[in-house]
């Protein structure tokens, strides 16, 4: 589907449908923001395969996702959601995700779309075009066979899973998990200096060097669509704030800094350096934790052995419950370390899995 007018044609007879099976295709190899390629929709035994080069009024396919009475089914959205943030400016809900469905029904984590077809449906998928350039026009006969299975299985599979889950009475997490999903897909990571390895090691006038460069450097990778990295990379962003001078020829001692790097960068980044440096007391950013001493660490792994205890109760597999950094997080809340609390945190897993967690943890160190 390649035009405006057969976009058109066709989507009134998907609003009408109650659930829609839903993937894309993207590229991403040298640009900040993924550039959607292609957009498949499936409804049943049928694929809709939809070039979004080829559509210049996007608002249908808006309309078509926001429209709450169509569930969405995708399997592990986290980089769909990217894509549509970027090219919609939404995300298709309410969102059912195949990946996660299955991890809280205990029938395995992180399963591949492929692997999961050949355990429901018995079929092998051929992996041909993984790795195929989706930009290219006219996309092949091969690509489009291959880009349309990757919707065909989704709906049979998801009405075994829907069943599954409804009988488990865990239809609510799912559509929840959809939902945090979606409003992460949205968020700009303004605080990405908190992923700089070693970032602890810096006092608080150096973090919020860190900080400074950080943001500039996100600032800069979206403004250009480039990789972070091809702007300046976390080694140079950490030694620019371990150094803290604010003058071209400090910056020039950066390792990670080349020549033309600073002859296009330089004034940006004393800037950057001079605001923070001359940052009150009060608007510094707090000290960052340590390593964990060894005591912690044993807490920890005992903590991690206990989620898998919540798990087998709960009947699914312990990563869906939590991600692995989230139980140091409540450790560190637990030891009085400031720790900001994950939007997983809320809704349904409150009640099952955090506060058990919670609870043992005081229970360890009363």
């Amino acid at each position: 589907m390649e035009t405006q007018q057969e976009l058109e044609r066709a989507l009134p007879a998907l609003q009408a449908l109650a659930v829609l099976a839903v993937d894309t295709e993207f590229m991403r190899r040298d640009t900040f923001f993924p550039q959607i390629a292609l957009l498949q929709l499936s409804a049943g035994e049928h694929a809709l395969l939809i070039d979004p080069l080829g559509i210049e009024d996007i608002s249908p396919i808006r309309d078509l996702f926001s429209d709450e009475r169509v569930v969405k089914v995708l399997h592990s959205a986290s980089e769909d959601l990217e894509v549509f943030d970027r090219w919609l400016a939404l995300a298709p809900q309410p969102l059912f995700d195949t990946q996660r469905a299955a991890g809280f029904l205990d029938r395995g984590f992180g399963l591949g779309y492929r692997a999961m077809v050949e355990a429901y449906c018995g079929v092998q998928l051929d992996k041909g075009e993984t790795r195929s350039d989706w930009l290219q026009r006219p996309l092949s006969s091969s690509q489009c066979d291959y880009a349309a299975l990757d919707v065909a299985f989704l709906l049979p599979i998801y009405r075994d899973m829907r069943a599954a889950i409804e009988a488990e009475g865990k239809l609510d997490w799912v559509f929840e998990d959809g939902r945090t999903a979606i409003d992460s897909a949205g968020s700009v990571a303004q605080a990405y200096y908190l992923r700089i390895k070693s970032a602890w090691k810096l006092n608080r006038r150096q973090l919020a060097v860190l900080r400074a460069v950080c943001n500039w450097r996100e600032a800069q990778a979206m403004a250009r669509d480039k990789p972070r990295s091809w702007i300046i990379s976390d080694a140079a962003c950490f030694d620019i704030a371990r150094y803290g001078e604010a003058s071209a020829h400090s910056l020039a001692q950066v390792p990670d800094l080349s020549p033309g790097v600073l002859r296009r960068y330089s004034d940006d980044l004393v800037a950057c350096v001079t605001a923070a440096r001359a940052m009150p007391e009060s608007e510094l950013p707090r000290l960052l934790p340590g390593p964990l001493s060894a005591d912690e660490r044993r807490l920890l792994k005992d903590l991690k052995q206990y989620g898998k205890t919540v798990a087998t109760r709960l009947g699914a597999a312990p990563e869906s419950l939590l991600p692995s950094k989230d139980y140091e997080k409540l450790l560190r809340e637990s030891l009085g370390d400031p720790v900001a609390v994950p939007a997983q945190w809320h809704g349904w897993r409150k009640s099952l899995v955090i506060d058990p967690l919670r609870r043992f943890l005081a229970e360890r160190r009363a």
